[in-house]
Parts: C-alpha cells; structure tokens; sequence
C-alpha cells in the first residue's frame, strides 16, 4: 500500500517554455498546412488548359487501315536529313498484329546481298510516292562511293485523311532499342502557308534515339519534344523550343507510354504520361521572329538581305503554329543532320562527309549487333492514336 503524498506535477504550474514550444508546433504545421493548401490551389487554377475539344480520330488497330487513315511515305529521299533508311510499304517494315502497329527496320541485305549494296547493283522502290523519281531508285558504284540504303523502314502520315488546328494528340507506344534507330511521333502543317520547312512549323511530339543509357547524347531512357520554326533551314529556333523527360530506372524501350500533345492559341504543352512530368510547356506569348532572336541582315549567296518576319501575316504570338497539322509516325536510321553527334557512341560516320552513308553500311555487323532480332523489341509498337480538335 502506498502511503504519504503522491505527487502530481501536471497540476503544478506549467513552464511557460513548454506551453511556448508546443504551441509553435502546432502553428508551424497549421502553417504547413495552409501552405501546402494554397500550393495546390494556384498550382490548380494557373494550369494551363485546352478547353473544350472534340475527338476526331481514333485508331485501336484492330486493322491497317491505308485507305482510309494512314498513307505510306515510300521514297530515298533521306527526308531532309540524309537517313539511311529507305521507306517502303512492304509488310516486313509496317504491319498490324494483335491489335498493334509495328513500324520495323529490317536490313536492306536481307533482299539483294551485302555485297549488292555497295556495287553493281540498281534497286527501284516498289510504289514510290516522292514526286523526285531520284529519290525512287539507287545505283551502287563503288567508284563513284554510292550505295544503296543499308535499311529498309516505314514512314506513315494522316495528311490524306486527318489534321488539328488546336486540340490534343494522345499516342500510347513503346519505342524501339539498337544503335542508330530514331523513332518519331510528329506534326507537319497540312500547307507551307508560311513557306518551305522550317518556315512553317513542326511539332515534335516525340523523338528518341535507340542507343543504349550508356550512350552520351541521350539513349532509349530519354524522350524529347520540340517545336521547330524559323526563316530557313540553318536559322531554325528549335533550340530555344525544346526539352526533355528521362526515365531514370527502366527505358522507354520496357512498356508502353503515353506520348501527348496539347495544343491552343495560348500555348502548346508536350508531355509524356503525365502533365507533371512533361518535356515542353511553352507559353504564345511573344511572336516568334522576336522570340528567335534572328539576325537582322543573312548572306543570301555572294549577297546580303535584310531578314523579314516570315510570319507577319500569321496569328500574332502564335504562327507558324496556327495552321492545320497532321500526324507522321516513323522509324529512322542515321542522318547527318546532328541528331546523333559526331564523336559519341563508337558513331561509325561523320555528318560532313560524303561517304557518311556508305561508312555506315561497312559498320552493319557491329550496329545490327545491337538490335533486337525479336521484333517486339525492335519496333516501334504503338497500340492507340487518338487526335481531338478545340470545338
């Protein structure tokens, strides 16, 4: 039994610094709270939105459909940045299986010999649609260093049947992994309103490279968008237009992801998955001949002009973005536009050389080591396209 006074120090007088010091937690977390609260708050209302927009196009492949959707760009052309590649229409390089589309490399050996490319061969592509005949054949000569396209691909665009001024573009696909690949999910104006590339604009919802994480300049755990414009093909503002989201424990090669655009008069937002995670917001806020910072006198030749805003006549703040574009999905190869840096990643060419292609088609052994002979894993497999328009 307990005898004698128990002591009771809660009823005895409270030090005033412990009062102080609990109260203090409480309203820093009360302050916490709030703030946080208020975050959340501007974060929600200053967020930029499309508005209202209506579907347009949706494609679930459960069938090809290039009557209807898609057209098949078939050329040699190297599409403005010297590729590699050849386009075809042919069911090895574009294909739809199980309610997916496969855009597919596939080595040009394969169907007229390695040797073939390199001399005393003529290869004709089957369907072409460049409106050059020279960009629908290819003679090898190795006297002369031509070779023929060391690959074969696919390029498919909605320019025939669907295009957005405004609105939103969704497209769930996984990318390709090996050495040298350059998937792209992009836009091009419907008409060079504005002049030829990159006068008119270009939308880069998503481009890749398929090298490995290793690789220095940015392999398959990287993704960028971009927007590219500007008076001429060497003064083009891309790079104040662009960014990029990285996949920091798996690569873009692993699973399928959401690759999407948002598009309005007031800005234009790329991301991937999630708005958070997004690799281009960019407010129209300013015209883009005073956002590109342009010379105000170029050489034209042995001349020199004064440069004028090729888009004075546009949209203020917003044109070349102004105008109606359609969806291209393609899988290239190579290129001497930069893409893929001289000097980085054992790159068997440089993009100043005239000899580039041919460079790289002696080196077939080391990079097709690195592509995936699954096709799963070598294509670029897309399972959805969705476009809307602002309505």
């Amino acid at each position: 039994m307990l005898t004698g006074t128990i002591e009771k120090p809660w009823v005895k007088e409270k030090d005033a610094r412990e009062t102080l010091s609990y109260w203090l937690v409480y309203l820093v977390a009360s302050i916490g709270v709030a703030a946080a609260f208020l975050r959340c708050y501007f974060s929600w209302t200053q967020t930029l939105r499309i508005g209202k927009v209506c579907l347009v196009m949706e494609d679930n492949f459960d069938t090809f459909d290039t009557e209807n959707v898609w057209t098949h760009e078939v050329s040699m052309s190297g599409f403005g940045n010297s590729e590699f590649e050849m386009t075809t229409n042919s069911p090895n390089n574009s294909f739809v299986r199980d309610g997916r589309l496969y855009i597919v490399p596939t080595l040009t050996s394969d169907v007229i010999g390695y040797n073939n490319l390199f001399n005393g061969y003529t290869y004709n592509l089957t369907g072409c649609t460049d409106a050059n005949a020279t960009n629908c054949g290819a003679v090898s000569n190795e006297t002369l260093g031509t070779v023929i396209p060391p690959v074969m691909s696919a390029r498919i665009h909605t320019r025939d049947s669907y295009a957005i001024k405004y609105g939103r573009v969704e497209i769930s696909a996984k990318l390709p992994r090996g050495d040298w690949l350059w998937p792209a999910l992009w836009m091009l104006p419907v008409n060079d309103t504005y002049g030829p590339w990159p006068r008119s604009g270009e939308i880069d919802i998503m481009e890749a490279r398929g090298n490995s994480p290793e690789y220095k300049a940015q392999g398959i755990d990287y993704v960028r968008g971009s927007l590219n414009w500007g008076p001429f093909t060497w003064l083009n503002g891309v790079s104040k237009t662009f960014g990029w989201w990285t996949n920091r424990r798996k690569t873009f090669a692993d699973g399928f992801h959401t690759y999407a655009l948002e598009w309005s008069p007031e800005f234009v937002r790329i991301y991937v998955d999630s708005r958070l995670t997004y690799m281009l917001v960019l407010k129209f806020n300013e015209p883009f001949f005073e956002r590109g910072e342009f010379p105000a006198v170029v050489a034209n030749g042995s001349e020199y002009i004064q440069l004028q805003d090729p888009w004075a006549s546009g949209t203020r703040n917003v044109a070349p973005f102004d105008q109606p574009f359609y969806l291209i999905m393609n899988v290239a190869v190579g290129g001497t536009n930069g893409w893929f840096p001289d000097g980085v990643g054992n790159k068997p060419w440089l993009d100043g050389s005239i000899a580039a292609m041919r460079d790289f088609a002696a080196k077939q052994d080391d990079w097709y080591a690195t592509w995936p002979q699954n096709v799963e894993d070598r294509a670029l497999v897309v399972d959805s396209v969705k476009m809307w328009e602002l309505c």
